[in-house]
């Protein structure tokens, strides 16, 4: 596999672990608030290491909000998902 294709695979599992971590987040059977074990639980395709990489980068973009221990989908995804503007 050429450095190209090995970035690029990279970009893709990011954004992979981006959506599974935003579909978990915004699940209806599951209160609001995550603790990061029970998303890396349901995320177990993909490291913690990998998880926590993904969290700060979607904290960053204002997706989720970290608390701690604590993930929830931010008022912004929230609304966008009740606008049904995020498939699940």
């Amino acid at each position: 596999m050429t450095d190209e294709q090995q970035e690029q695979r990279g970009w893709m599992d990011e954004e992979q672990v981006e959506r599974a971590i935003v579909l978990q987040v915004l699940r209806d059977d599951h209160p609001e608030r995550w603790t990061r074990a029970d998303l890396e639980a349901e995320v177990f395709d993909f490291a913690p290491v990998i998880v926590n990489e993904a969290l700060v980068r979607l904290e960053a973009e204002g997706v989720v909000i970290l608390d701690g221990e604590n993930v929830e989908a931010s008022r912004c995804a929230c609304r966008m998902d009740a606008l049904e503007l995020v498939s699940i």
